[in-house]
């Protein structure tokens, strides 16, 4: 996106004439795309309320401008999946943000002029304000959602030494139930199936023959099921990392196994809610050896995390990164009428321009406006121009000052 100048000038015959003359060099030279920005007759109420209301609208500057910020970034993180659709919602009275700063009106509904200043500045400090709590609220509730789910999925990816086996087993590759018996599921890499099949039944006494059934394969190896008499188990284990076959600490316990689903497929139900996503082609899982079953439930959660409609969080951010912007653009124009009065003076009488600079003219532009406007401050316009020269009595402070009233709106932050 791009950087704009929202300058201001006094409005008298004389500077009118170096207005419309800066106007020509920048647009001649094409040192910048020019705007009038029209703000609205506000009441001025007095002098020292008006020094006090420029600290304030400073800081309210840069809180709306933080908050605006945020909502963005946080718009991205949510359409984790689609981020090059980020910047298209990112409007602003359903328009995109430029349009809208090009073409900016004073939203005299929500802002009533007829009101002092500090009102306004007021309403707009409590509207961004409110923004930025609800975000905060919404935002953590949508991240614990998030981070539980990103927990469980955790659990469904990997290998089977360490991955869930909730959607991988069955009843009935188990007996259940019997004082004597115990089935135990053992990792065999790739390169063992063979010696596995000659060796399980010799591994320990009381091994049930022909007991064993791969019911799952990754790349790294297989999924086995033996049983065996439950007073050898210790002994089993044992030899069977000797042989690098690896015993997983797993036990069916059929409840415990369908809450693990449920509060996985609740978790994916939860964030669809919040926010869905924009259709996409959802990620093969890997090939598991005989379990259709397993297949079938990550496509209903495939499904579920692929919606094809906004949900109300995004919604939420949409509207509010709109309410947000708009609140922020007023506030600059309460910037640039209460200091374009405290700088020309009464009556009011200025006129205020919106630049878009050129990316290769920037400081060709800015040598151009100190020439034109040098005349509205001829100290600091000297100081400007030969940044070396040491005036007496000149401070200036750490912000940027010219002879112009001068803000400038960094939509880049936005990207």
């Amino acid at each position: 996106m791009s950087e704009f100048w929202l300058i201001s000038a006094p409005g008298d015959k004389t500077n009118l004439q170096a207005w419309e003359r800066m106007n020509t060099v920048t647009a001649k030279s094409n040192l910048s795309s020019n705007s009038k920005f029209h703000i609205p007759d506000l009441k001025v109420g007095t002098l020292d309320a008006l020094v006090g209301l420029s600290d304030e609208l400073g800081k309210l500057d840069s809180f709306a401008e933080s908050t605006i910020k945020k909502i963005a970034q946080y718009i991205g993180e949510v359409m984790e999946d689609s981020k090059d659709k980020v910047q298209e919602n990112l409007l602003a009275n359903g328009v995109d943000l430029i349009s809208y700063l090009t073409r900016f009106e004073w939203d005299m509904a929500k802002y009533p002029i007829k009101q002092p200043l500090k009102n306004i500045s007021e309403a707009l400090a409590k509207q961004v304000t409110q923004i930025e709590t609800d975000l905060k609220t919404r935002s953590a509730a949508y991240n614990n959602i998030k981070g539980n789910l990103q927990s469980l999925e955790k659990k469904t990816v990997g290998n089977l030494l360490t991955r869930t086996l909730a959607d991988i087993v069955h009843k009935e590759d188990f007996v259940l139930n019997s004082e004597y018996l115990i089935t135990l599921l053992v990792v065999v890499p790739k390169s063992s199936y063979v010696q596995w099949q000659k060796t399980y039944e010799s591994l320990s006494d009381m091994v049930v023959p022909r007991s064993t059934k791969m019911i799952a394969e990754d790349a790294e190896g297989g999924l086995f099921t033996v049983t065996l008499f439950r007073k050898v188990m210790d002994d089993f284990k044992a030899k069977a990392r000797e042989n690098r076959f690896m015993v997983r600490e797993f036990y069916f316990d059929e409840k415990e196994l369908k809450c693990e689903k449920e509060e996985l497929m609740k978790l994916a139900s939860d964030k669809k809610q919040q926010y869905v996503k924009f259709p996409q082609q959802p990620a093969m899982a890997p090939v598991m050896v005989g379990s259709y079953g397993a297949a079938s439930r990550s496509a209903e959660i495939a499904v579920l995390l692929c919606p094809f409609s906004q949900g109300p969080l995004l919604r939420w951010l949409k509207v509010n990164f709109s309410e947000a912007f708009v609140a922020w653009i007023h506030v600059k124009a309460l910037r640039v009428f209460v200091e374009s009065v405290l700088r020309y003076g009464l009556p009011v009488n200025f006129q205020a321009m919106l630049l878009q600079p050129n990316r290769k003219s920037v400081k060709r532009l800015r040598d151009v406006l100190n020439v034109v406007f040098k005349h509205l401050d001829e100290v600091a316009a000297a100081s400007i121009m030969d940044p070396g020269m040491d005036i007496p009595g000149l401070q200036l402070s750490n912000q940027e000052y010219y002879p112009y009233v001068y803000f400038k709106i960094d939509l880049s932050l936005l990207d």
